[in-house]
């Protein structure tokens, strides 16, 4: 259930900081968070795929880890982008 191509290439293209810009933390957050989206989706359909869950629990770990990173090192580009994507502020535990 990976990305597709054309998918992951407009989420860079989107969230990228700079020219080249492929792998800064906006661009990861918004690849994990579209991937975190889409394996909801699967499981409301497949309930029992016990296994996939748990890679959806990895993603969201490794999505909060990447956002607590963002969140010390520059705050205003940590609510731009919890904003741009509609998730929860997962520091102080608030909506955007």
């Amino acid at each position: 259930m990976a990305l597709a191509v054309e998918r992951k290439k407009s989420l860079i293209e989107e969230y990228k900081t700079h020219d080249g810009d492929t792998g800064s933390t906006e661009v990861q957050v918004a690849i994990i968070n579209t991937h975190i989206r889409e394996l909801t989706e699967h499981f409301r359909t497949h309930r029992k795929d016990h296994h996939s869950r748990q890679g959806l629990y990895r993603l969201v770990s490794k999505q909060r880890r990447l956002l607590r990173y963002l969140y010390r090192q520059n705050v205003q580009r940590y609510r731009n982008l919890i904003t741009r994507l509609g998730i929860r502020d997962t520091i102080s535990g608030r909506r955007s």
